[in-house]
Formats: structure tokens, C-alpha cells, sequence
């Protein structure tokens, strides 16, 4: 399957965003927003993993949109720890919801930080899927998540260890994949991850 990159922009509520979308030339069956890490630490559209889970959805035949926070790249505005940057995925979504068509399935996605604005996000905009990479427990304050929420974490994540992820899951049933010996960044196991999001989609209708 062919993939084409286009860059976008798309007005939030504290300016211009920066974007690239992955439009797959067959239909689409689904749209999936990925958010990346912290800003403050650097963080941007092209972190790897953010890059590889927009890269498998597309694959996935997703249109896929990547973007950068708000005060990040050539996005407008300021950090604010995650109001605001949940405003700027909302306004990212309903671009692509009137771009490509509101019937689509969403998915929500994001890596450490970025997974803990998606799973703000996803308490306004109801998604049909949400996958979260290493998400930021601990740091923030993570809120509770749909039961089928796809949730990937290292086994030696030295950014968010593994049990504060457990202490976040645990009151809410809620299983993890844990990848043993992986770190925060998912050095040497990106292809991993990519294997496990595209086998949680195998059967699953978008």
C-alpha cells in the first residue's frame, strides 16, 4: 500500500498547528491522531515512536495525522502541562473529522506524555480506539481509560516505571503489555511495538 505524506496546519485555540498526515491510497477504514511526548524534554512530531505508531496505522490503512503540540516546531502557543495541548488534539481531530469524513472510526494514540493527552482527549471526543505507548502516569494525572484500551510499556522504563503504569491499571482491570527488558524510548524494540498494535487490529473491525 501506498502512502503519501501532506503536511497540514490547522488553526487551535492558541494558533496555527504544524502537521503531517499519512493518506494510504486505498479508502480509508479508519482516522488515527498520535500525539508526542514532552514538549519541555524535547519532544516533537518526529520522537521515533510516535513516528513508528503513525507509520503502523497508516499501514494499517488509517489516515494517520501527526502533529506537534502547541510552542513545539513551528506550532503556535505556549506549554501548558496538558490542558491545552488536549485542545490542540481535539481541534487536530475535528480537522481531520471534516477533511475525511466524520463516519470514520477514530483512534486516539500517543506516546509518554502524548498518551496522557490522548487519554484526556478521548473523555471529549469517545473514540473507538485508544493505544497508548508508555503513557506518562505518575507524572500527570492520568484519567481512567476504556477497558479495551491497548496499553504498551517496558519492563524497564526508567522514565515511568512499570509500577506506577500497574498502580494506574490496576483499580481499573485494566491489562498491559509489558515488553520485557524494554526501556522508555523502545530502543531496539520498535518493530515490536509496531507488531503489537497491527496484531490488537487483526479481526477488529475499524
Amino acid at each position: 500500500m501506498a502512502i503519501a505524506l501532506q503536511k497540514f496546519s490547522v488553526t487551535g485555540t492558541a494558533g496555527l498547528l504544524e502537521g503531517v498526515a499519512h493518506i494510504p491510497d486505498a479508502a480509508p477504514r479508519a482516522l488515527a491522531i498520535v500525539a508526542h511526548p514532552l514538549p519541555t524534554l524535547g519532544g516533537t512530531m518526529e520522537n521515533k515512536v510516535a513516528m513508528t505508531l503513525a507509520k503502523t496505522f497508516a499501514e494499517l490503512g488509517c489516515v494517520t495525522l501527526r502533529f506537534n503540540f502547541r510552542g513545539v516546531g513551528a506550532s503556535a502557543g505556549e506549554f501548558t502541562g496538558g490542558e491545552g495541548e488536549e485542545q490542540d488534539m481535539v481541534a487536530v481531530t475535528r480537522y481531520a473529522q471534516e477533511l475525511f469524513g466524520e463516519e470514520l472510526p477514530l483512534i486516539l494514540s500517543g506516546f509518554s506524555f502524548g498518551g496522557y493527552v490522548a487519554a484526556r482527549a478521548a473523555a471529549r471526543l469517545h473514540p473507538q480506539h485508544l493505544v497508548l505507548a508508555a503513557p506518562a502516569v505518575g507524572r500527570f494525572a492520568m484519567p481512567a481509560v476504556s477497558p479495551d484500551t491497548l496499553v504498551i510499556h517496558g519492563e524497564q522504563d526508567d522514565v515511568v516505571p512499570l509500577a506506577d503504569a500497574l498502580d494506574w491499571a490496576r483499580p481499573q482491570h485494566l491489562p498491559i503489555v509489558v515488553l520485557p527488558q524494554a526501556e522508555h524510548y523502545f530502543h531496539g524494540r520498535l518493530t515490536q511495538l509496531r507488531d503489537i498494535v497491527k496484531k490488537h487490529f487483526i479481526g477488529v473491525a475499524l
